[in-house]
């Protein structure tokens, strides 16, 4: 992730972005699709979010792909499939689950994104989770010593708190994160619906500073690396992973303005994958520009004061 030193004041702040599709390809439709929505980030899948097929690439075109988002001045991260998860009991999914990670991280290498977010998963059977911990840890403590220290990030988005999740609440984070090790190449992509599902009071006044202080104080400084922005359908504590428009759902817009306004969000990307946000014309990506641009203006007052 680019040093927020080295970006211009609003994407220091916070670069705004969306998951684009890449339907005809990453060149021919994911590029011109976040340029023409005034993306400064985007997210995407490398194959089928919902299959076990790896997409084959095309060195060509992910070159190309590298060079237009440079270009652009675009940040890139990439979505491992829905199906991963590195905590069933079951052979076939764990294999399968360590295969697509990997799989996408080197993806994240040939086409330039700086991570991968994968789902924390869930451990099945009931009384399994110090088991499901164990497989995770076995799993990819190696495919995480092979990164480097110059690979991709690999970012661990916590569920809605459905089923018999490994981690969802805030404080979940910090068993999952001791089974890695701490890892360098470890992050957290915070999503806020999935918190807020959990339980995570985002919609109180101070709630979401106060979740993003407890996140940082779990983690630790530079953990948070991705913020998946997203209002909810449903009610605190519902434990049901819908997404809705900012400012339409339960969590509402003051959550928003404090979350970009958090000094753990310097730098760190959002994006959107809430409904109509890759729609041209649709206001959420502008909204939360202004809500960074806002949160920048009062970074450079209380600047001057301290002067």
């Amino acid at each position: 992730m680019p040093s927020p030193d080295a970006l211009p004041p609003a994407l220091a702040r916070s670069p705004v972005g969306t998951h684009v599709k890449v339907g005809r390809g990453l060149v021919e439709e994911a590029v011109p699709q976040a340029r023409r929505l005034g993306a400064e980030v985007m997210q995407i899948f490398t194959g089928n979010p919902r299959g076990w097929a790896p997409a084959k690439p095309d060195p060509a075109k992910d070159a190309a792909f590298r060079a237009a988002c440079e270009e652009s001045g675009l940040r890139v991260v990439v979505h491992a499939p829905y199906l991963v998860n590195l905590g069933s009991p079951t052979p076939t999914t764990y294999e399968r689950s360590l295969a697509a990670v990997a799989h996408n991280l080197l993806r994240a290498v040939q086409t330039g994104a700086e991570a991968v977010v994968v789902h924390t998963g869930s451990c099945v059977d009931e009384g399994g989770f110090a088991a499901a911990m164990r497989r995770v840890r076995e799993g990819l403590l190696p495919v995480l010593d092979a990164l480097g220290a110059d690979g991709p990030s690999l970012l661990l988005e916590s569920t809605a708190g459905q089923g018999r999740s490994l981690c969802a609440t805030v404080a979940d984070h910090a068993a999952y994160l001791d089974a890695l090790d701490r890892h360098p190449r470890v992050g957290i992509c915070m999503d806020t619906c999935h918190l807020f599902a959990a339980g995570e009071p985002l919609d109180e006044p101070g709630g979401t500073t106060d979740t993003l202080d407890r996140l940082v104080s779990v983690g630790g400084e530079g953990r948070l690396r991705l913020v998946h922005v997203n209002d909810s359908m449903d009610v605190r504590g519902a434990a049901k992973d819908r997404h809705q428009r900012i400012g339409e759902g339960h969590i509402g817009v003051d959550a928003f303005r404090e979350l970009v306004a958090h000094p753990a969000t310097a730098g760190v990307p959002l994006v959107l994958e809430s409904p109509g946000s890759r729609d041209e014309g649709d206001p959420q990506i502008p909204l939360l520009k202004r809500l960074r641009d806002e949160a920048l203006t009062a970074d450079r007052r209380l600047g001057a004061r301290s002067a």
